[in-house]
């Protein structure tokens, strides 16, 4: 399984799944990340933590601890 903490910068990938349950959930698809929509990777911070990525047209950050549940399908392979 490939999340989106694994995508290297300039990559894109495809949401397949998003693990988690609750408010976690709820807040990471209010913010526009559901299954089928197309993420790409813009930038990573210094130190790792956070991760910008566009989705929808908009630019956003997701810490990396939220982004380990969100399961994605990279391009290309």
């Amino acid at each position: 399984m490939k999340t989106l903490k694994d995508i290297p910068v300039g990559g894109s990938g495809k949401v397949v799944k998003i693990h988690g349950e609750g408010g976690l959930r709820r807040r990471i698809m209010d913010m526009g990340i559901t299954k089928g929509v197309e993420i790409h990777v813009r930038k990573v911070a210094p130190l790792g933590d956070p991760v910008e990525v566009t989705v929808r047209g908009y630019e956003l950050s997701i810490r990396k601890e939220d982004a380990v549940i969100i399961e994605i399908e990279q391009e290309g392979i």
